[in-house]
């Protein structure tokens, strides 16, 4: 496994330490390749919709742009 040194604010590191202190995870490494796990897994899932999304724009499902289908979703989970 490669080892890494990083540097992290207070408040991330605090946070870390109170997960850690919960008993959550056993250490702070184990959290942060914990949270890498999930952030690589949500681009997956980014990609996915992306990949959805283009198919249909350009099957003529839609004349609407990705920004435009886009400002829409916001607009509705803001009502």
């Amino acid at each position: 496994m490669a080892r890494q040194s990083i540097s992290l604010t207070k408040p991330n590191d605090e946070w870390l330490k109170t997960q850690v202190d919960k008993n959550e995870y056993s250490s702070k490494s184990e959290l942060i390749n914990d949270l890498i796990r999930q952030a690589r897994k949500q681009q997956v899932e980014i990609n996915w919709i992306r990949a959805k999304l283009e198919k249909a724009e350009n099957s003529g499902f839609t004349n609407e742009s990705k920004n435009e289908i886009l400002a829409q979703s916001k607009s509705l989970l803001n009502e």
